[in-house]
């Protein structure tokens, strides 16, 4: 399954929730996903509304 995930959208300290019954395989795939693209993303392991998923989301950029 191919997911197209929304990276050229999503700003410093935003994210998305990808809902998964596998998570570390979708955390991996994003993550994979992110890497081939050059950026740098978090993917955490959650409960949304009740839904097992991938957080997957850009850090804040540190203040100068």
């Amino acid at each position: 399954m191919k997911l197209n995930y929304p990276w050229s959208r999503l700003k410093p300290g935003e994210g998305f929730f990808v809902p998964a019954i596998d998570t570390e395989k979708a955390r991996e795939l994003g993550l994979r996903s992110a890497v081939a693209q050059r950026l740098r993303i978090k993917a955490v392991a959650v409960i949304k509304d009740g839904m097992l998923g991938v957080w997957f989301y850009r850090p804040p950029r540190p203040p100068h």
